[in-house]
């Protein structure tokens, strides 16, 4: 009867949707209308008044008021988002060329999302300026969220789809390999819009553009159900699976996909650690010192530079302190786990060799200009000498730069990071040199300044090494070890330093000390070190002298003849 089939139906569990996955067979052209109708290009439009209404109703009048200024007509973002890796809408919006190197780029089950925008807002904002986060955008699905960084982007000239408008600025992301993203379920950009009213008070709201791949694009599986029942009816439905868990957060996520990484990372922190531990050991033996520190550079430069693209920036300086004055937040800082770990070593590392561990072994910009400058070296390039006095006025070069960053830091983060340009970090490291040319050439120029006075960035312009300066005065330990004759009168230390961090009295300055452990090699050297040669020069000839056999004098006295006649008087 109705209420036993009733029962019946209610004692079944629903039948679960079949999942799906992207068609690969489907790569037909569409025109932009096309791809709009079909869903296969979301769009959002605000207004100034858009805005300025949620603002209100977030109870922010002030925040309102501030963007009142603008025409109620006028338009603030038209903004419009696509999931670029499916074939079809890849060709349509790309082109066959830009698709083909996309498709290379790719690796199996990653996908890459287009956003595009018109409108006085960009989606852009600045926060990726020198390798940083695009904090204005966030993907979100389920639980789980993740923003893009400035090596997942790829700026295009525009639209190629027929009929597109054109847009002021598109962006093709690669989604993070480490980022949990099903591109069949749905999922949604929220876009945050921020009103700075002072120096430490910013306003905020975020609006969301839902996103959900059109079936069309899509084909079922015919993958059973690995918790089926082996004697279950070919003909019942299939049992539901449970509910996932919420999944970890997603800085644990993160950190768990790149535990290969943080290992070899901390390996390596671990033996730069014993470098400076035994560095008597290591430095009394020149050769190996110099081999370990050519790897060692080798390592900061091309792994963690270029491969795991961990350059320490000023920037990071900045929003760290701008996040002390506002809402501090260890997730956020703990998105980068190489960064992170870099940042925690270095900190501990100037309490015994001040800024010397990272600005002399690991920022992968400085490696590249000492691998630079010992290449110019070899090919026979003539260094140019900086007098002292002159190497002293050019290094405060660099605590101004750092000055009038954290100055307009505080006053406007946004500005400080685009004003953070000065450092080349971005265009050299994060970049791989493949940016607009101005930056490249701002770049390739501080390089090819290093090839003649090494290390000249390090020296004069860095505004990071001087933050990680200012503090140096406050270490503990002083491991560089000094003879009394060091700048009265030898001044071989003082001569050959690459950074002229040692003063023509002796003193070593440790606000420019990189740690490179030259003058130290030199302290050990027989060869080299007047102090040792003279030294070991007295040791031998005392050790002569006391070899040689000492010399007697013999004295010869003449016994008288008893027949000899006696002398006669006169």
């Amino acid at each position: 009867d109705g209420a036993a089939t009733a029962g019946a139906q209610a004692a079944v569990p629903a039948v679960a949707a079949p999942a799906r996955l992207i068609d690969e067979s489907r790569d037909a052209v569409d025109p932009w209308q096309a791809l709009l109708d079909a869903g296969a290009v979301r769009n959002l439009r605000l207004s100034p008044e858009d805005v300025n209404r949620v603002f209100r109703e977030s109870g922010r009048q002030d925040a309102a008021e501030r963007g009142q200024e603008a025409a109620e007509d006028a338009l603030f973002i038209d903004l419009y988002v696509a999931l670029a890796s499916v074939p079809s809408i890849g060709r349509s919006l790309l082109g066959d060329a830009e698709w083909q190197r996309l498709k290379e780029r790719l690796k199996p089950g990653q996908q890459a999302i287009l956003v595009a925008g018109n409108g006085a807002y960009s989606f852009k904002g600045s926060g990726y300026v020198r390798g940083g986060i695009f904090d204005r955008i966030e993907i979100i699905q389920d639980e789980g969220s993740f923003r893009f960084r400035d090596r997942n982007h790829q700026r295009l000239a525009d639209v190629v789809a027929q009929g597109a408008p054109a847009l002021r600025e598109v962006a093709l992301f690669v989604v993070p390999e480490d980022a949990a993203f099903d591109p069949v379920k749905p999922w949604r950009l929220q876009l945050m819009v921020q009103r700075v009213l002072s120096v430490s008070d910013k306003a905020f709201v975020t609006f969301d553009l839902p996103y959900e791949l059109p079936a069309r694009y899509t084909r079922a599986t015919t993958t059973a159900s690995p918790t089926a029942s082996p004697l279950a009816s070919p003909d019942a439905p299939a049992a539901v699976a449970p509910r996932d868990e919420a999944p970890p957060a997603l800085w644990r996520q993160i950190w768990r996909g790149k535990a290969v990484q943080v290992a070899i990372l901390t390996t390596a922190l671990l033996v730069l650690v014993g470098i400076f531990f035994f560095q008597d050991q290591l430095t009394s033996r020149p050769l190996l010192h110099d081999r370990l520190r050519l790897a060692f550079l080798a390592f900061a430069l091309f792994w963690i530079g270029w491969y795991g693209q961990a350059q320490l920036s000023i920037v990071n300086v900045l929003t760290f302190f701008s996040a002390l004055r506002t809402d501090f937040r260890w997730d956020y800082f703990l998105m980068d786990p190489l960064v992170f770990i870099l940042w925690c070593a270095t900190a501990i590392s100037m309490v015994f060799w001040n800024r010397g561990a990272f600005c002399g072994w690991l920022c992968p910009f400085g490696a590249l200009q000492e691998l630079a400058n010992r290449v110019a070296r070899r090919l026979g390039l003539r260094q140019v000498t900086v007098r002292h006095g002159v190497n002293q006025r050019l290094s405060t070069l660099k605590y101004v730069i750092f000055l009038v960053l954290f100055g307009f830091s505080l006053y406007d983060l946004a500005l400080a990071e685009r004003l953070a340009e000065v450092e080349p970090f971005k265009t050299a490291i994060i970049l791989r040199f493949l940016r607009d040319w101005p930056f490249v050439v701002f770049a390739v120029a501080l390089v090819a300044a290093g090839l003649f006075i090494e290390r000249f960035f390090c020296r004069y312009l860095c505004p990071l090494g001087a933050a990680l300066a200012i503090p140096a005065r406050l270490r503990i330990f002083n491991w560089l070890r000094r003879y009394r004759d060091c700048g009265n009168p030898c001044q071989r230390c003082n001569h050959e330093c690459p950074v002229q961090a040692i003063e023509p009295t002796g003193e070593i300055n440790p606000n420019e000390c990189i740690q490179c452990l030259h003058c130290q090699m030199l302290y050990h050297h027989k060869q080299k070190c007047p102090h040792l040669i003279q030294k070991y020069g007295k040791r031998e000839r005392r050790r002569a002298a006391d070899s040689e056999p000492a010399v007697q004098e013999v004295v010869l006295h003449r016994a008288p003849r008893p027949n000899a006649p006696a002398p006669s008087e006169p």
